[in-house]
């Protein structure tokens, strides 16, 4: 029995250990990507981001995406946004969103861009609703839609996104005032269902 308790004392030990030491790795990448060492942050980060970490998988993506550190690699960008993606990080969600939006490394897909920009959106990154805006006031893989991009803008303004009040502004120029108020309460409903009920 002392055996057993000894030996799950040194295992919880080593773990919080290697929790540290992973703490450690993440700050001394993130240390040298404020610096702008990116190699360092990169010989840092990557065997964080193959074990699984979100945060750090995010970090490589956005270091291929832009070529910070290394050769511009908008798959490897994709793949690691990916990887986060699938954890949820609402970043890399986001990112993703763009990507297709884009087609930048990836086949341009409206209809799998909006599909990245609600999962981030859902969790409240007033970016990717601003970008969910501007998807429905042009009708880029959805329906053209003015109630649901006033709706989108207005919550991204309330989130905090420049621009975004603005353009609700513009786009209410040319709506009824039947269909400003149907969108006013859809960004109430959704706001306060927690992202849950916003006219999916």
């Amino acid at each position: 029995m002392f055996g057993l308790i000894r030996t799950t004392i040194i295992a919880l030990v080593l773990a919080f250990n290697a929790g540290s030491i992973l703490a450690q790795d993440f700050q001394k990448g993130l240390t040298a990507a404020q610096s702008g060492d990116y190699v360092t942050a990169l010989q840092e980060w990557r065997p964080l981001a193959e074990q699984g970490d979100a945060v750090v998988q995010y970090n490589l993506g956005v270091m291929y995406e832009k070529g910070w550190g290394v050769l511009q690699d908008y798959a490897e960008a994709e793949k690691w946004y990916q990887l986060a993606a699938e954890q949820g990080n609402a970043f890399a969600e986001y990112n993703l969103g763009v990507m297709y939006e884009k087609g930048n490394g990836v086949l341009q897909d409206y209809a799998e861009a909006v599909k990245w920009y609600r999962l981030a959106a859902e969790q409240g990154n007033a970016s990717a609703q601003n970008n969910l805006g501007t998807i429905y006031e042009l009708g880029n893989g959805v329906l053209q839609d003015n109630v649901r991009a006033h709706m989108w803008y207005n919550i991204a303004a309330a989130n905090g996104a420049e621009k975004s009040g603005e353009w609700r502004d513009q786009i209410a120029a040319k709506m009824t005032s039947a269909d400003i108020s149907k969108a006013q309460s859809m960004a109430k409903e959704c706001l306060s269902s927690k992202y849950k009920n916003c006219g999916w």
